[in-house]
């Protein structure tokens, strides 16, 4: 990535944020979104800068400046491109929610599925073991099922889970994506 590409300025918009960073959209989209701008996907993100559009929705300089700065600091996370792995927010959440759930033990089935406007969307669900067809991973105690014909577009994939107002759950960092919709949910290889 070239130096010009490698932050997020004011001066860009969503739809470049995305088209940018396709491997973390649905992270930047979240944050975003957490910040109060319900831009992501909408029609003005294709022409109206990050900056305009928080201007005419009444965000301060500084705040600007703070959301341009979580978004650098999330695209500067490094990443583990030789397995899939969870935060450890994400791996105490799901491990939580096994234990609610009375399944605790099992693993994380991790795919993808043809969806959404970009092509693929992620799929999250239990397994309650895993099958010949998959390639384990493990993180922070979590078992990370993958079926092994699928391996190469989500190998390096880093899952996080996210708490905010304007929406909670897991969002999939993932270097594989060549591009991603407006919305950060679905993703090109």
């Amino acid at each position: 990535m070239s130096e010009q590409q490698s932050l997020v300025s004011r001066q860009m918009t969503i739809e470049e944020i995305f088209s940018s960073f396709p491997g973390k959209g649905q992270r930047l989209a979240q944050e975003i979104t957490n910040t109060g701008l319900s831009c992501v996907g909408c029609q003005a993100a294709t022409w109206e800068t990050l900056e305009a559009g928080m201007l005419s929705h009444g965000y301060a300089e500084e705040e600007i400046d703070a959301l341009v700065s979580r978004l650098n600091a999330i695209l500067e996370e490094e990443m583990d491109l030789t397995t899939i792995s969870l935060t450890k927010r994400a791996a105490t959440k799901f491990l939580q929610i096994l234990e609610d759930d009375g399944k605790t033990g099992w693993g994380l089935r991790f795919a993808d599925k043809a969806a959404g406007c970009s092509g693929f969307e992620y799929v999250l669900d239990y397994s309650e073991k895993a099958t010949s067809e998959d390639e384990i991973f493990t993180s922070h105690g979590v078992e990370v099922h993958v079926n092994k014909k699928i391996v190469s577009r989500l190998i390096g994939s880093q899952i996080d889970y996210v708490d905010g107002l304007n929406g909670s759950g897991f969002k999939i960092s993932n270097p594989n994506a060549k591009g991603s919709c407006g919305c950060g949910k679905s993703q090109s290889y």
